[in-house]
């Protein structure tokens, strides 16, 4: 058998004499009452920091907490507000839809009344060629609706073209802003006979070309310019625009000028179409 070592001091006597200074202790704060005051000093001098630390990470992780807490409630009303925004939108822009084409309809009610002579029926354009103005478009009215080739086109306050193509369910039109269209057009005052020619280069600028003018011709700046009544194709008196810039050609016989359509070309979007048709000419 193993010897104990004889220095070793049993574990049961330091259990022992730490539980009998913790009672003597205990004892002494009762008995002698500035005792514990040292003791408590020494205890609150290095608990304390600790506390406070542990009150700060608390606090911290606190206000972090709330501060999430808001932003949840932030992103809420976010999201909320968007879809309310948007709502919104989508029925602004039916409102102005809306309104827009309430305003279209009057203006084709205004100009059919304008035209009440003639039978006339109302398209809505579907299509158009690649370009910022409608020189070329579809109707969505054909032949089933009584429409036929050369039949003048109307709309926005004046003559907008003529059809050059029916199918059963739709039309196509070629506006007066086409380089291939000619208008026999007149002076509204004097009567005095000119030509209208398409140009997607001037329409740009607002405005086409006006040539073929008699050299003696009495007119001015802003002179009313309508159809003809010699135009073989084009009925007489629709309103093309008004004159400007009038120069005298260097044939010395004749004039030309500029004309501004009454036709908005770049934002057409429904037109008349007049049921009847010149009986002279091709």
């Amino acid at each position: 058998m193993r010897r104990r070592n004889r220095s070793e001091f049993p574990t049961k006597y330091v259990l022992i004499i730490l539980s009998i200074l913790c009672f003597v202790t205990i004892i002494s704060s009762f008995v002698f009452s500035g005792f514990a005051t040292p003791v408590r000093s020494a205890v609150s001098y290095a608990i304390m920091p600790v506390t406070k630390g542990m009150n700060s990470v608390g606090n911290w992780f606190s206000d972090k907490g709330q501060e999430i807490k808001e932003l949840k409630h932030i992103r809420k009303e976010n999201k909320e507000l968007k879809n309310t925004i948007a709502d919104l939108q989508n029925k602004n822009a039916l409102t102005v839809e809306e309104r827009n084409e309430l305003e279209q309809l009057r203006s084709l009610y205004q100009l059919d009344n304008q035209y009440a002579d003639y039978s006339t029926v109302g398209a809505r354009i579907v299509s158009k060629d690649a370009g910022n103005w409608y020189s070329v478009f579809t109707i969505d009215k054909g032949s089933d609706d009584g429409i036929e080739k050369d039949m003048n086109v109307i709309g926005g306050g004046g003559l907008v073209g003529i059809v050059y193509s029916v199918n059963k369910n739709y039309s196509l039109v070629r506006s007066i802003a086409d380089d291939e269209s000619n208008v026999s057009a007149q002076f509204a005052s004097t009567s005095d006979k000119c030509i209208v020619k398409g140009s997607l280069e001037l329409i740009n600028d607002g405005v086409l070309q006006v040539f073929n003018i008699n050299k003696n011709a009495q007119i001015n700046e802003g002179d009313m310019i309508v159809t003809s009544n010699i135009s073989s194709k084009f009925l007489p008196g629709i309103l093309i625009g008004y004159v400007k810039n009038i120069k005298e050609d260097s044939n010395n016989l004749t004039k030309s000028a500029d004309i501004t359509p009454v036709v908005d070309f770049a934002h057409l979007d429904t037109v008349l179409v007049i049921k009847e048709q010149k009986n002279t000419g091709n």
